[in-house]
């Protein structure tokens, strides 16, 4: 694929580390080129210690906008003039836009999750749903499902896992600000596991639990507790079918996995930093299929 720069050409980039794994080089310079932008998109290995200084350069240097991944999303929400109300909630950014060197920090992953689930006819409005983590990720999701006016969201997370308190501080702060019911509930307890899922819409891993190489591992160990009306997603895409949605889809569930939720985070900040949507049918069958 070959991109011309210009004097005119517009910075995008992806800070974090690792970085060089990353897909979304590929796809949004291929959403560039179709619709004849003038931007390329570049991929910077920045650490914790350097994010702060490189975020000064970039805005600086009137980069456009960034990408923020591991490890510096919860920095990077601490860094940014602005927060949009997702982005604030969840504590985290994972897109940046620079409007004359303001920055507003934004939390796309959430939009990519609930617009993957709308592929397979599920909106949040109304609907109750079971996580399964409260991480980066169940977080996003859970945030932006009480912002789109789901009834209901039980998290199942351990006392003991590190992201307890901040499990507490989401609770508290969703049920203040949104009119969606949120409970913390404990993960182990299987009967209200079972209450949870007998009433649920959608069941949600948004842990690494399954995740290559540990393929055998499943969040879900009781698999009666599954109907065939309920819809199951799981967040990993390595591998492409984990053991929880082998299993959810032998009990007659549909199911999907995260790998579109990457795409339609990109498809999100691609808009916020251009205007445009992206051309994600086109980069679906290229990238994802």
């Amino acid at each position: 694929m070959t991109i011309p720069i210009t004097g005119h050409t517009k910075l995008i980039g992806l800070l974090g580390d690792p970085v060089s794994h990353s897909i979304s080089p590929m796809m949004h310079n291929e959403g560039f080129r179709l619709l004849g932008l003038d931007y390329v998109y570049l991929c910077f290995r920045v650490t914790e210690d350097t994010l702060s200084h490189v975020v000064t350069g970039l805005r600086d240097a009137g980069i456009r906008g960034f990408n923020v991944t591991m490890p510096c999303k919860n920095q990077m929400a601490r860094l940014c003039d602005h927060l949009s109300p997702a982005a604030r909630l969840i504590g985290a950014v994972n897109t940046v836009v620079c409007d004359d060197g303001v920055l507003t920090g934004h939390n796309t992953d959430g939009i990519g999750f609930l617009r993957a689930a709308a592929r397979e006819g599920f909106l949040a409005d109304g609907k109750r749903i079971t996580l399964m983590g409260m991480g980066g990720a169940s977080t996003a999701i859970a945030v932006q499902a009480a912002l789109d006016h789901a009834a209901a969201l039980d998290i199942f997370v351990r006392p003991s896992s590190r992201f307890f308190p901040r499990a507490r501080r989401v609770e508290e702060e969703l049920n203040r600000t949104t009119d969606c019911r949120v409970r913390i509930l404990e993960h182990g307890d299987q009967k209200a596991l079972a209450d949870s899922l007998g009433q649920a819409d959608l069941l949600v891993n948004g842990t690494s639990v399954g995740m290559a190489p540990n393929t055998d591992a499943t969040i879900l160990t009781d698999c009666s507790l599954l109907r065939p009306d309920l819809l199951v997603a799981d967040v990993i895409y390595n591998p492409r079918e984990t053991l929880f949605l082998k299993n959810a889809r032998q009990a007659g569930c549909r199911a999907f996995n995260g790998l579109y939720m990457t795409l339609y985070q990109g498809a999100e900040a691609f808009r916020l930093w251009t205007g445009k949507d992206m051309p994600t049918e086109e980069i679906r069958e290229k990238y994802f299929c």
